[in-house]
């Protein structure tokens, strides 16, 4: 069994070093999510700790997937798998908001999770008004086969747009995602 939640501000703060694991994680594991190899767990809490005042003014929402296989009760187990929300702030562009840093730790994947934390952030994405998604991903990769077959529509690949955690130059397919309100 596993929960997501939403962190709050104090619960952000709170919550960067497991944070920061997972994207260490995610790097270690070959994951283009925009930084390159040796990256430690100290660069990844620094990056974390650099989105606090978007998560305070509630510009960036952020998600948290725990892991409560091994609990009972409410869900308390380590985090595997976040997703954020990035808010347009420009008055023409509130209708949109990016979907960011969607990973899952390599030991809960397969799981289900990665949809899980989509469908979550989708649904708030409605509830503050926003009806238009957009986000970017490695092409190719596990990730694409996700938003491909969850409804998004790839607009583009752009070459060499970002390089792998080892420095290579990657493709990089932008998607979008119309919402209706049965997202």
């Amino acid at each position: 069994m596993s929960a997501i939640e939403r962190l709050t501000a104090d619960g952000f703060d709170a919550g960067v070093k497991e944070l920061a694991g997972l994207l260490v994680d995610a790097v270690d594991s070959g994951a283009s999510v925009g930084f390159v190899a040796p990256f430690g767990q100290e660069e990844a809490a620094a990056w974390w700790r650099s989105q606090a005042p978007a998560v305070a003014d509630g510009s960036l929402l952020v998600w948290v997937c725990r892991d409560g296989s091994a609990v009972t009760g409410p869900v308390i187990g380590p985090v595997v798998g976040t997703v954020s929300l990035a808010l347009a702030g420009k008055p023409n562009a509130r209708h949109r908001a990016e979907i960011v840093k969607l990973m899952v730790h390599r030991d809960a994947r397969g799981r289900g999770l990665s949809r899980a934390l989509l469908a979550t952030a989708e649904q708030a994405a409605l509830d503050a008004g926003a009806d238009l998604l957009l986000l970017d991903t490695e092409t190719g990769s596990t990730a694409e086969h996700v938003y491909r077959t969850g409804g998004w529509t790839r607009y583009g690949v752009v070459p060499d747009y970002a390089g792998s955690p080892d420095g290579t130059l990657q493709d990089c397919s932008f998607f979008y995602k119309r919402l209706t309100a049965s997202a």
